[in-house]
């Protein structure tokens, strides 16, 4: 299976941190295909031997699987009761391991010390978010040992808060692709939002502990008789024949929303849990898969590895104020049907596509209630990633008016745009004042905002890149480019350098070439360098100055 662009653009980027650092993160939305996107890096390591290490079932059979049915890389597995094979004649050039099992044993004798560090040229760390925790991280530190060794993490949208703790886990962040940009690329489904508004649902008296929900006091609310009817019948109400997820709280959320369900519509749903027995587990989900089941309601045990693309709609049934677990919900139903964008070449052919086809588009059904001094994530929070907080405001905004689906890509980029307009009317009056007051001045030297000559919007600041520095290579050649650095966040220079580079390929004009021209009211959007210079050749000519 081929590369995508995006896949293709992280694995080289990848390879380029490693030439300086031996670890380095790559940040991917859930549907997009971050199993498909390291063993493309194992591969191209070998015969290097590469670990990989994951903290769920699910995760661990999709590695395995994935290498095998795509790259034909045998691999063994290492958990519980499964030992992978250490003779070194015949061992598989790749482990796949639970990090539970790696740190598991008393007084030292964790399995991880059955492993030699130094016989591996690179480590995969999968869902990297969770290797913040002590325990997980004394497994990367054993395997570090070997100075040799790369280090890949791979997640999906993580936390705000842990940005910070992963950027000292990781020395940088080779690729981060958004789902909003997976979707305006046409690789994901678009999304609809619907809040639903259910009286007497209040948060307000809810703890928080460990920057979450508390879990007890949380279940205590979505388990009241009145908030689990109020659930289900809005529910029933919205989704039609959707295919549909519901996450819970709480074993007995689940089982009771299953219950009301099939009051309705004898055998319309079905729940499970992580003691589930796993016959039984893939007997539930086979039948959802082929539709016998509607509705699937889960307490979190499908929020990681689980891959059902007939997924239309997931009812959050259990609020939170974590980006990462929201996400990861969400991702369960943005996937494309099969087929559907695969060959296609350009987004607009892909984003048609999805729009014809029989899943247009994913809906997120929320629940509002009283939040309190709670702040609960939702779609918009997801989606906008590289955006302001004050586009994600108005978006939510307008999706908790409406009561209605809201396609929550289409808001937020409207927000978007309508607050870079505002930002843009206060800049050219903030610049009127200034003439008006300097207006004895013949000439007016004006800064030109790098990313609004590039087209790009800023990103804004994330908590990995927290005491991160560009070297000083690059830094010349912002210097260079006309571009203080100082003034500008990491991410936000590492930004401009990959654009600037791109600029340089297409051979479009410099920085400091539209930086002259635009003083001039020249549109330099789509000058090649060798029309700038001319155009600058004519007007020093016509003004009588040489150019330098």
């Amino acid at each position: 299976m081929a590369l995508r662009p995006y896949q293709t653009d992280a694995v080289e980027s990848v390879f380029r941190e490693w030439e300086d650092k031996q670890s380095t993160l790559v940040v991917a939305p859930t549907g997009t295909g971050k199993t498909h996107t390291f063993c493309e890096i194992i591969k191209r390591v070998q015969p290097g031997r590469a670990l990989v290490l994951a903290h769920r079932t699910e995760l661990i059979k999709q590695a395995y699987g994935r290498l095998w049915s795509d790259f034909q890389i045998n691999a063994d597995i290492e958990k519980a009761d499964q030992w992978a094979n250490e003779d070194s004649w015949s061992r598989a050039p790749v482990v796949v391991s639970s990090v539970q099992t790696q740190y598991a044993g008393r007084n030292g004798n964790s399995r991880m010390h059955r492993f030699d560090p130094s016989d591996f040229s690179l480590l995969v760390v999968d869902e990297a978010h969770h290797y913040v925790s002590p325990a997980f991280k004394k497994v990367l530190d054993y395997y570090k040992q070997n100075p040799n060794l790369k280090v890949l993490g791979v997640t999906a949208t993580p936390d705000r808060a842990d940005e910070s703790a992963l950027g000292q886990v990781f020395e940088s962040v080779a690729s981060v692709y958004e789902i909003l940009d997976a979707i305006h690329d046409g690789w994901l489904v678009p999304v609809e939002q619907q809040m639903v508004s259910i009286h007497g649902l209040d948060f307000s008296e809810v703890r928080t502990t460990a920057g979450d929900l508390n879990g007890a006091d949380l279940a205590a609310v979505m388990e009241a008789e009145k908030n689990l009817h109020g659930i289900a019948s809005s529910t029933l109400e919205v989704i039609g024949s959707k295919k549909t997820l519901v996450f819970t709280v709480s074993v007995k959320q689940a089982e009771r929303l299953a219950e009301i369900f099939n009051r309705h519509k004898p055998d319309m749903a079905d729940w499970l849990y992580a003691q589930t027995p796993e016959d039984q587990r893939a007997k539930i989900l086979r039948k959802f898969a082929r539709g016998e089941t509607q509705i699937l309601c889960n307490v979190g045990i499908l929020t990681e590895g689980y891959d059902e693309p007939g997924v239309e709609c997931i009812v959050q049934g259990r609020p939170t104020k974590s980006r990462c677990l929201y996400a990861q919900i969400c991702g369960r139903s943005l996937r494309p049907l099969p087929g559907i964008v695969d060959g296609l070449n350009s987004a607009d052919e892909r984003k048609q596509a999805i729009a014809n086809s029989p899943k247009p588009s994913a809906l997120i059904l929320d629940f509002v209630g009283n939040a309190g001094r709670h702040k609960l994530i939702t779609t918009a929070d997801i989606l906008g990633g590289k955006l302001s907080d004050a586009a994600i405001e108005q978006a939510v905004k307008k999706a908790k008016e409406t009561g209605k689906p809201v396609r929550m890509d289409e808001e937020l980029d409207r927000a978007e745009r309508n607050i870079q307009k505002e930002m843009e009317r206060r800049k050219r009056a903030e610049a009127a004042r200034r003439m008006h007051v300097k207006a004895q001045a013949d000439y007016k030297l004006r800064s030109v905002d790098p990313f609004d000559i590039l087209g790009i919007t800023p990103a804004r600041v994330r908590g990995w890149d927290e005491g991160k520095r560009i070297s000083e290579k690059q830094r010349g050649v912002l210097l260079r480019a006309g571009i203080n650095p100082d003034k500008l966040s990491y991410g936000q220079q590492k930004q401009l350098l990959i654009a600037l580079f791109a600029r340089m390929e297409k051979k479009m004009c410099s920085v400091k070439q539209a930086q002259l021209l635009r003083k001039r009211n020249i549109d330099t959007s789509s000058l090649t360098f060798e029309q700038a210079s001319a155009k600058i050749n004519e007007i020093a000519s016509r003004e009588g100055w040489a150019r330098r």
